[in-house]
């Protein structure tokens, strides 16, 4: 609860529902999902847009959330928030010395581009790149897409 609330009095400040700020990565959940902790305040949990990583309990789960930790963990980072989720979390574009974290993501094969009623997303041509190059979870043969994997399996505890 305190953390929403320091989420929340974030936007108040920003006087709107999109904020830009720096922080310091605290932790990393999973493949998509982070903690960002500003000066004392407690961290805010971040989702980030535009893409679906592997469940942490689905195959490439593990590999997809390291990679996030390799790149990310206790670095300073730029966070673009657009909105809340149903979950709490703040949906946001991270970027990290310079590069798109969810384009990295995506382009290394650590994630799904995400598709919105039938269009592609913004990392639709970086997700085709990397099935093309075999990189990532597209060197598995069936790589199952998280939002299939979680109306199958529910959601990974």
């Amino acid at each position: 609860m305190k953390r929403r609330l320091a989420a929340l009095a974030l936007f108040a400040l920003a006087g709107a529902h999109a904020a830009t700020f720096r922080g310091t990565v605290s932790h990393v959940s999973d493949g998509d999902t982070l903690w960002v902790r500003t000066g004392s305040a407690a961290p805010v949990q971040i989702r980030l847009l535009d893409l679906d990583a592997p469940e942490k309990c689905q195959a490439f789960g593990a590999e997809a959330g390291a990679a996030l930790r390799r790149r990310v963990l206790g670095e300073t980072v730029r966070v673009r928030t657009r909105a809340t989720d149903d979950y709490g979390r703040q949906l946001a574009r991270i970027d990290h010395r310079g590069d798109d974290v969810g384009r990295w993501l995506v382009r290394n094969g650590y994630a799904w581009s995400a598709h919105f009623h039938g269009r592609s997303g913004p990392y639709a041509s970086l997700e085709a790149q990397a099935r093309r190059e075999r990189r990532g979870l597209w060197s598995r043969a069936h790589p199952e897409e998280p939002r299939s994997f979680r109306q199958r399996h529910g959601a990974c505890t």
